[in-house]
């Protein structure tokens, strides 16, 4: 297991951790969830050896190989699947072995067939497509693809070397949603102990089974996905609260008492003893209320349709045509998402309807008052480091009042800590939030977004699908983030072999697709011909008893647990593994709950059908 043991760490006299512990049990997936700016990334450099502790110890299993990406793959002339072979040291190491004693051949070629090597390339080279590398791409040398890219084969390099404790920070940054919804199936998988920080919802609830949290200095480890973190970790922090304010109220009480009576001979006894009370109670701190995270977008007025239209276009660059028959037309409540693997078309797509690229043939019409927002990765690398978000934004309205910019940079969660500090030491959360803010300055009738939620914290991701559901212009979504696409997008184009087609189906559907997995097939009951309508009656309305029963005995065990997580002392250290075994407990009855739920519905639908038919 990977135990953190009372750790002390600062940066800058800045401190990260306080005596925090928390313990990973061997084999468990983890998500490793805070907010930015935390300590998160810092503590993996820690577990790493990279940091010294100023106290505390982190304990790892003996001879545990620790793995993870820490920058890109070097741009040398080794193709990518040999880049990726040369990850397992050991295998490699065997290999260039060239020892002529027949003792140590055979002590050779037995490892090999222990660590299966001999499979390896098939590994290295499924690993390598999953991740969007096709078998010429896998081929061409590292020094052939851009840093993001080889971000890419550095991840299948320290996925294909299977280390006993494998580190993940942020994989999903560098990936698309295809190869974002393969990492998922993938982790889900892995063998050994993941912990991965991450703010893709959609990852933290399918590939994970535990939830570590950073959050004043501390660490608590949290057993279920990521909505049963958020649950339980809710209902904590309310128990907290009430128990805050029902001292608050003891404590004015008791003193209030004191400072009527402490002055009278008579009452001195009892004001002493209710000085006394006051001093041994242990103060409950209320929890801090989280950080508000906004984005407020400015509203369009409304244009009439369409607002882009596509006649048998074609574009590319200064070559052959990427996109071909192209046949789009956009109106202002659209919400469109765009599905597709890297380098099939979907940012060429994305210029060509914000004007950055011109059709090489066929039409585009455009409403002549349409204004674009335009928002992409590369245009936050692409800020002026020197200046303040607040000078970014004298430049863009030099009419403007500092009052009123300011205004509007905290609509986009720039408080005054961040409007007046340089954006080479902004976060990248802060960063985007001002790149975002300049993209939708002029209220744009549309709103194009490619990857808008790299850097973005759980919060801010949801604070941005509440600014684009309220928001009135049409948008077209490029994103890694199912759970932002599956909340915000009514529309899917899948852009693929120099086409746009509608998918006509859900994204259930398309995960499903591109993992290979068959549909779920619908289950019918089978019915005996030979029962009578008022048999299959009564076996209905059995069922429908059976099933309140189950419910009414869920619901009990449900309340129960719920009074148990609401008592504070099983929140203290010491608890962690009661808490754990309780939270585990609590997630099993609540799924339980809703099955039952479920098939209590499906047998007074039944029941319903048969009284009325």
């Amino acid at each position: 297991m990977l135990k953190i043991q009372d750790i002390t760490y600062a940066i800058d006299g800045r401190r990260l951790f306080e005596n925090a512990s928390a313990t990973i049990p061997t084999g468990h997936k983890v998500g490793f969830v805070g907010p930015n700016g935390t300590g998160k990334t810092t503590l993996f450099r820690i577990i790493r050896g990279e940091l010294a502790l100023e106290g505390g110890e982190i304990e790892l299993p003996k001879r545990a190989k620790i793995g993870g990406v820490a920058q890109e793959a070097p741009a040398t002339g080794l193709s990518l699947i040999e880049t990726v072979l040369a990850a397992d040291a050991e295998r490699a190491s065997l290999l260039a072995d060239t020892s002529e004693d027949p003792n140590r051949i055979a002590e050779v070629q037995t490892r090999l067939a222990d660590i299966d090597a001999w499979s390896a390339e098939g590994r290295a080279s499924s690993i390598l497509k999953g991740l969007g590398f096709d078998d010429a791409a896998q081929m061409r040398p590292c020094a052939d693809f851009s840093g993001g890219w080889r971000m890419r084969v550095a991840l299948a390099a320290v996925l294909f070397s299977a280390p006993d404790i494998l580190l993940l920070d942020e994989p999903t940054n560098y990936l698309d949603l295809e190869g974002t919804i393969w990492l998922e199936s993938f982790l889900a998988r892995y063998p050994h102990t993941v912990v991965v920080i991450s703010h893709d919802r959609d990852l933290l609830n399918r590939a994970v089974g535990g939830i570590l949290h950073l959050e004043d200095k501390q660490l608590t480890f949290y057993q279920g996905n990521y909505d049963t973190f958020a649950k339980t970790r809710a209902a904590k922090r309310a128990v907290q609260s009430a128990a805050a304010k029902k001292q608050a109220a003891q404590r004015e009480h008791l003193q209030s008492f004191v400072n009527r009576f402490k002055a009278k001979a008579s009452k001195a006894k009892q004001a002493q003893s209710r000085v006394k009370a006051l001093e041994r109670m242990e103060l409950i701190t209320p929890p801090e209320e989280a950080a508000k995270r906004v984005f407020s977008f400015p509203q369009p007025e409304e244009l009439s349709p369409p607002i882009v239209a596509i006649e048998n276009g074609a574009v590319g660059y200064d070559g052959p045509d990427i996109l071909a028959e192209l046949e789009l037309r956009i109106d202002q409540d659209d919400r469109i998402a765009l599905l597709g693997k890297n380098g099939e078309g979907k940012s060429t797509l994305s210029k060509l309807i914000s004007g950055r690229l011109h059709s090489s043939s066929g039409r585009t019409i455009k409403h002549n008052k349409l204004r674009i927002g335009y928002f992409a990765q590369h245009q936050v690398d692409e800020l002026n480091i020197d200046e303040t978000p607040l000078q970014h934004l004298q430049s863009e309205r030099p009419d403007h009042s500092p009052a009123r910019l300011r205004a509007m940079l905290a609509g986009f969660g720039l408080g005054p800590n961040q409007v007046d500090t340089i954006v080479a030491r902004l976060s990248g959360g802060q960063k985007a939030r001002l790149s975002l803010l300049l993209a939708t300055l002029d209220a744009p009738h549309l709103l194009i977004l490619d990857e808008p939620t790299n850097h973005l914290d759980i919060e801010s991701r949801e604070a941005l699908v509440q600014a684009l559901t309220t928001y009135s212009g049409a948008v077209i979504l490029v994103s890694h983030d199912m759970h932002l696409l599956s909340l915000v997008a009514d529309r899917l184009w899948l852009v693929s072999d120099g086409r746009v087609i509608p998918f006509d189906h859900d994204l259930a559907e398309y995960r499903r697709f591109l993992l290979g997995t068959p549909a779920p097939k619908k289950v019918t009951e089978k019915q005996k011909p030979n029962k009578s309508k008022r048999e299959q009656l009564i076996l209905a309305r059995t069922e429908v008893h059976k099933n309140e029963e189950r419910l009414e005995k869920l619901n009990m065990m449900y309340e129960k647990l719920q009074e148990k997580l609401a008592e504070p002392k099983l929140y203290e250290d010491h608890n962690a593994d009661d808490l754990a075994v309780w939270q585990k407990k609590f997630s099993e009855v609540e799924k339980a709950l809703e099955r039952a739920e479920g098939l209590w519905l499906a047998a007074s639908s039944k029941v319903e059908k048969l009284e009325n038919g």
